[in-house]
């Protein structure tokens, strides 16, 4: 599996959802682009769009996961969750295949 959703992580995904009325054809997709100040920054975002040729689909905690075949390759092994303090909140990334991330963790090389 290469992208590993937390129960706290998708919770707020489901929140989120259905506080936008996106209803549950839409799916959660988790991808990297280049950029960032360490090579490559983590997308997700949803989306209604699934090509079984070019993505992988998962079910986590109620949630419909999609990552497209390049990103997995880097995302394998990541755990998303959701973190949440008085300074700040959202979504953190822990992949084990990022040699040097960023201090802002939206970030990461391999």
């Amino acid at each position: 599996m290469a992208v590993i959703l937390t129960e706290g992580a998708a919770n707020q995904v489901k929140k989120y959802r259905d506080d936008s009325q996106l209803g549950n054809e839409m799916f959660l997709r988790i991808g990297v682009a280049g950029g960032g100040c360490s090579g490559f920054n983590y997308t997700i975002a949803f989306d209604d769009q699934f090509d079984e040729a070019k993505d992988s689909r998962y079910e986590q905690h109620g949630v419909t996961v999609i990552v497209d075949k390049k990103s997995a390759l880097y995302l394998d092994g990541t755990t998303v969750d959701w973190y949440h303090s008085l300074e700040k909140q959202g979504f953190t990334f822990d992949n084990p295949n990022a040699v040097k991330t960023c201090g802002c963790g939206s970030s990461f090389s391999a």
